[in-house]
């Protein structure tokens, strides 16, 4: 049986050749750092469910040690912008196909994998999809460019080293909101959140739940941090226990409505700041300046779709 297992395999088989490559990479000073980087996060995905709660802490501890050293980068094995340009020119919007291939194939995964739970982990449909639609991506992409083998984890090690520490932030700051959860925070959260709503308003609670999400995000950086916690301060005990609502449109639409609070922080690094870095603006908070007038009207929205769905429609 395909097992989630197989896609921590596959993500540990392709830190690993970030790491290799990292640390062939000559024209980077810090190369050992960086492959010292990758290789950690490559046996964190290959043994993590081995190395147990004090192994993981030291690998964690490890990791941010070296990020807060500095990762380096160079520009060795770039594909020459000439060569780029006249590729763009040959292949068009097809290009575009290629990345299509993923979304597409993690959709027809999840409705059909599920039909077959001898073979595909059934709950796991979605992820082992998604990582099956990188594999087909891959492949149409070597066979419409014809690009060598190495070439895609080239590229890859390449913008990882330009990510640097920040691609690891949602993993992180996700098993950090699942550590707040299991110490008690959202029930501490939600006793003083809860002083403020009024007494069996539900427009309050959906309110007091929308945009607790979105500026908790912005505390934590990323939704998958804040949702534990607020899913345990408003979400289960009020929405859902006290007024019934609709659990699966309460999780998605608050997920959404967290989203919102990525866009305004500097804390969602990898999202607001290394964009700003990479395209070397002069603002380093233009990203976030230029997003806040979407992301404000779409938390709005996205409230209200929360109260609507989950219960005035229902």
């Amino acid at each position: 049986m395909i097992t989630l297992q197989w896609v921590y395999g596959l993500a540990g088989a392709v830190f690993a050749a970030f790491a290799v490559l990292g640390l062939r990479d000559a024209g980077n000073a810090r190369r050992f750092r960086n492959g010292a980087f990758w290789g950690l996060l490559a046996a964190s995905m290959w043994g993590g469910d081995r190395f147990g709660d004090f192994g993981n802490g030291l690998l964690v501890l490890a990791l941010v040690g070296i990020g807060a050293l500095g990762l380096g980068r160079s520009d060795a094995g770039e594909v020459p912008s000439n060569t780029r340009t006249e590729r763009a020119a040959r292949h068009g919007n097809r290009l575009f196909l290629i990345a299509l291939v993923i979304p597409l194939t993690a959709l027809a995964g999840t409705l059909l994998f599920k039909q077959f739970p001898a073979l595909i982990e059934s709950k796991q449909a979605t992820l082992i999809s998604l990582a099956l639609g990188v594999l087909l991506a891959l492949a149409a992409g070597g066979a419409l460019l014809r690009a060598p083998l190495a070439l895609p984890l080239q590229q890859g090690r390449r913008l990882m080293d330009q990510v640097g520490w920040a691609a690891t932030l949602p993993q992180m700051l996700a098993s950090l909101g699942a550590v707040f959860a299991l110490a008690g925070v959202g029930e501490a959260v939600g006793g003083i959140i809860r002083l403020g709503i009024p007494a069996g308003s539900l427009v309050g609670a959906v309110v007091a739940f929308g945009v607790g999400m979105a500026l908790f995000t912005m505390v934590m950086g990323n939704a998958f941090a804040a949702f534990p916690v607020m899913f345990a301060a408003i979400g289960m005990p009020l929405l859902i226990t006290t007024y019934h609502g609709n659990p699966a449109v309460i999780s998605a639409i608050g997920m959404l409505a967290g989203f919102c609070g990525t866009l305004m922080t500097p804390m969602a690094a990898n999202f607001n700041l290394v964009p700003a870095a990479l395209l070397e603006l002069r603002d380093d908070y233009g990203v976030i300046r230029r997003q806040i007038g979407t992301a404000l009207p779409l938390l709005a929205v996205n409230i209200a779709f929360l109260y609507w769905f989950a219960f005035a429609a229902r």
